[in-house]
């Protein structure tokens, strides 16, 4: 599927948006560095196929919302993870806000629905849970759109949002570049 294919390149777009360092080849001599100058350890990449996402998806329990990682994995100083998420039309939705750094990277395979970002939730309860989310019935002074399959969001952490009209069930991906390192790794 040409969307599966685009959303693993967000991936890679996810990890190019990291600070890197430019790091010679091992099978060249390496550069003469400063004196006192460590070069960077690499760590390897991580290939998730079409496959493997599809696979992984049509495995998930139907009828309810489920945010389940697909590959969690250090890229060298802090995590990223691949999950999937799905969103039954005629699920419950709240308003919702991460209390973290993490940034999240959607990318919309199927469905459609209104995406309302930023504003305040007047009416949040605090989360159940150490780590967990600020929910509430509503955002005031947020910013909304219409996403469809193809359609890539950016979502800062501690950023509220909160799904609205859902027009049919939905699936799509989430990319979490973590800079606090706290994603289980898969």
């Amino acid at each position: 599927m040409r969307t599966v294919r685009i959303a693993i390149a967000g991936l890679g777009l996810c990890v190019a948006a990291a600070p890197q360092t430019v790091v010679a080849p091992k099978t060249v001599a390496p550069k003469t560095v400063a004196p006192g100058t460590v070069a960077p350890k690499t760590a390897p990449a991580t290939h998730v196929t079409k496959d493997q996402i599809q696979d992984f998806i049509a495995k998930l329990p139907k009828g309810r919302i489920l945010d389940s990682p697909i590959r969690a994995v250090d890229v060298g100083g802090y995590r990223v993870g691949v999950f999937a998420v799905v969103r039954p039309k005629d699920s419950p939705q709240d308003a919702i806000y991460h209390d973290t750094n993490m940034t999240e990277i959607l990318y919309i395979l199927e469905g459609s629905a209104n995406l309302i970002t930023g504003g305040t939730i007047p009416d949040a309860r605090p989360p159940a849970r150490v780590g967990g989310n600020y929910t509430g019935s509503r955002i005031e002074g947020g910013a909304s759109r219409h996403v469809v399959p193809g359609d890539v969001i950016i979502t800062p952490g501690r950023t509220p949002h909160l799904w609205a009209n859902i027009e049919s069930d939905m699936s799509y991906l989430v990319f979490r570049p973590d800079p606090d390192g706290t994603l289980p790794l898969k």
